[in-house]
């Protein structure tokens, strides 16, 4: 499901920024943009995403400002005491050595260290941010689909509507193709002994029955309102009963005998198309 989620966090070693984008996909797919010093996060971060998503392509985004504060030298008295020691050993072995510069000792490899923040201190900071993100995006996603849940209601309610009305208008559909059979027969003055006239009824009325369709286009709707309040991943289930209701809105489509008939199989289509549309947003 589309989502957006941005955090920022202030720590006493610096800044941290998350930011979480998902958008509709058939599988869950993650990617990551980390610092190339804090890649080591990526398995914890994956896990955390597999325990809170089931579907969604996902991109996962760290950026980082240290203080400059935290970026203080230090003196590694041992190997400056290990150099001078040996600095002085040579001395006494050359006669004309020159005097020993202590800057050149604070120049050498290692001596002077950078006070780097404690790794283990940031890394916990920086999953404890991105629980935090994963949580805004969660909201996010909630929101956004129980909007989606209203305007699939919202379809559902008009598919009840045209399938009641027209459940209530079969028998008369019917009865008006018989009439009109007959008034066909009246105008050719063709003369049909009565078995065969009744054996016509029988497959006009017969063509026309759309209860059993009917019936499973209100199945199908009661089934989508079971999965919507139900929750948790929904998305494929939902997508293969939108097939459904789409192969009963072609059946009736087919059994059309009369122009209201194949207006009510186009409306529902374009419902069904609608929600299709919008359950492609649905984890």
């Amino acid at each position: 499901m589309t989502a957006f989620a941005h955090r920022r966090s202030e720590h006493s070693w610096g800044t941290a920024i998350w930011e979480l984008r998902s958008v509709n996909h058939r599988y869950l797919e993650l990617s990551f943009k980390l610092p190339e010093n804090w890649r080591q996060l990526e398995p914890e971060l994956r896990e955390r995403l597999r325990d809170n998503l089931q579907r969604g392509k996902v991109e996962c985004s760290l950026r980082l400002s240290l203080k400059e504060q935290e970026q203080q030298l230090s003196l590694n008295h041992e190997l400056a005491e290990q150099l001078l020691n040996t600095a002085h050993a040579l001395r006494a072995d050359i006669t004309h050595a020159a005097p020993i510069n202590v800057l050149e000792v604070l120049r050498w490899p290692g001596v002077m260290q950078s006070a780097e923040p404690d790794g283990d201190t940031i890394s916990k900071d920086l999953l404890t941010a991105f629980a935090e993100a994963l949580n805004d995006q969660r909201d996010n996603r909630r929101r956004e689909g129980a909007a989606l849940a209203q305007l699939i209601e919202q379809r559902l309610h008009s598919i009840d509507q045209i399938v009641a009305e027209l459940r209530q208008r079969m028998p008369e559909i019917v009865a008006g193709q018989r009439d009109k059979l007959r008034s066909r027969l009246a105008e050719l003055q063709a003369e049909l002994d009565s078995d065969r006239l009744e054996q016509e009824m029988a497959l006009i009325a017969q063509k026309a029955d759309v209860d059993e369709e009917l019936d499973r286009l209100d199945t199908h709707v009661k089934e989508v309102r079971r999965v919507l309040s139900k929750g948790g991943a929904a998305g494929r289930r939902l997508d293969f009963l939108m097939q459904e209701l789409n192969r009963e809105a072609n059946t009736l489509s087919s059994k059309a005998v009369v122009a209201d008939s194949t207006q009510a199989a186009v409306e529902l289509k374009v419902l069904i198309e609608q929600m299709r549309e919008q359950i492609q947003n649905i984890e």
